[in-house]
């Protein structure tokens, strides 16, 4: 699917237009696989109809980066005036497939006014755009979206403080007992702050390794001896949040970050279902496969479980920390077989679903169409456009603005990434 030069690049390949649609009508995307190591063996392999080979392929990427030319070249043709006048000549989002096999880094994306604050403030302070110690990318923000594929793992947003309690109750270790002090006398989202911001600084203290280590220590104990489920009118079990930690403790040894997930919402998506993560959300993905959508940015301020750059005060700066469950996007079901998941952003939105006939798509703006499973034909809804361009798994077109509006008819599951 994707030649050698262009996972060195980076950059997915646009190709002519497709035969059989008037030139400029779809372009095929050649899309990039990132072979992160946290990536998982099969399922994109899987997607694309290849053998595995055993190396991780962690995302598959669609969209902002291997578009720029083709937008700077047309921007209005490309995009339409509307989404030119409001983001300029770029395309707003980002479409993946991820798939992972182990836990992504605990992570934050900035809000808008403390990306632009961030970026400006480092570039006054001349570090260099490619530099591993740069927090702040470029000035934009990244909200983002999933839409489990397979049964898909997560952690967002920080839960309410007297669950926190609940689950740090009885552990061992200096780190969990400041944190669960900090928590009985704040039990508040101040509180949840406090606690949160010991979790990072401890990062940095020459026995955190051991202490962590006596805190996984009395989680598996309490797993071990927990309950399947509770007494009627009982206490909640920690089940799920115990495994939790002893999955990021064995994947990440002596990272705080094995702690700060029973602050967080654990949630479980099926295939189909969604979430939204503003900016500011603290999540992680854990496991399995997803579409993934995002305003494009490449501003990650990372809290744990990863090798790289913590910047423990950018991350508090940009970090909300109310309590409260996982964000979910508005879903609009209109019987065609694509439910509208929209988010409350202005970037992006997507349509997907299972289609078994003629499915008009949206109409106008910047689309990418990708076929997961089945195979479908797309057709620009005019006289003069010719015959249909077929997709089968695995394989993704863009559709400008100029193109107008399109059907896709067939029997097979698609997404469709717009701006709303």
């Amino acid at each position: 699917m994707t030649s050698a030069a262009d996972e060195r690049s980076g950059e997915a390949s646009v190709d002519d237009a497709l035969p059989g649609a008037r030139p400029s009508s779809f372009y095929r995307l050649e899309n990039t696989v990132q072979r992160y190591d946290w990536g998982s063996t099969s399922a994109i392999q899987d997607l694309l109809g290849v053998v595995p080979d055993g190396r991780p392929a962690a995302e598959l990427w669609m969209g902002a980066h291997p578009l720029a030319d083709l937008v700077r070249a047309d921007p209005v043709g490309v995009l339409g005036q509307r989404v030119l006048d409001q983001y300029g000549p770029r395309l707003p989002y980002l479409l993946k497939v991820l798939a992972a096999d182990r836990a992504l880094s605990l992570q934050v994306h900035p809000r808008p006014h403390l990306a632009r604050a961030g970026f400006n403030r480092e570039n006054r302070e001349g570090v260099a755009r490619d530099s591993p110690l740069r927090s702040f990318h470029d000035d934009q923000h990244k909200p983002e979206m999933v839409v489990a594929v397979s049964r898909f793992e997560g952690l967002s947003g920080f839960r309410r403080p007297a669950r926190i309690l609940e689950l740090l109750d009885g552990l061992d270790g200096a780190l969990a007992g400041r944190m669960r002090d900090t928590l009985r006398a704040r039990p508040t989202e101040a509180g949840v702050r406090e606690a949160f911001t010991l979790a990072l600084h401890a990062r940095a203290e020459p026995d955190v390794a051991a202490d962590l280590a006596l805190t996984v220590a009395s989680v598996r104990a309490r797993a071990g001896r927990e309950p399947a489920a509770p007494a009627p009118g009982g206490r909640r079990t920690s089940r799920r949040a115990d495994a939790t930690v002893l999955a990021l403790a064995e994947q990440h040894p002596g990272d705080p970050g094995a702690v700060v997930s029973l602050m967080l919402n654990r949630v479980t998506l099926e295939p189909g279902e969604s979430m939204f993560v503003p900016s500011g959300h603290v999540h992680a993905y854990l496991s399995g496969c997803a579409v993934e959508i995002m305003a494009s940015s490449d501003n990650v301020l990372r809290a744990g479980l990863t090798s790289k750059l913590v910047d423990v005060d950018a991350l508090l700066e940009c970090a909300t920390c109310t309590p409260g469950p996982a964000a979910r996007p508005r879903l609009v079901d209109d019987g065609t077989g694509l439910v509208a998941y929209r988010p409350p952003v202005a970037e992006f939105a997507l349509r997907a679903g299972r289609v078994a006939g003629a499915v008009p798509l949206p109409a106008a703006g910047p689309r990418v169409v990708l076929c997961l499973d089945g195979a479908v034909t797309l057709a620009a809804d005019r006289a003069d456009a010719g015959a249909g361009t077929r997709l089968v798994r695995g394989e993704s077109v863009f559709v400008p603005h100029g193109t107008g509006a399109v059907v896709v008819d067939g029997e097979g599951d698609v997404v469709v990434a717009y701006v709303p």
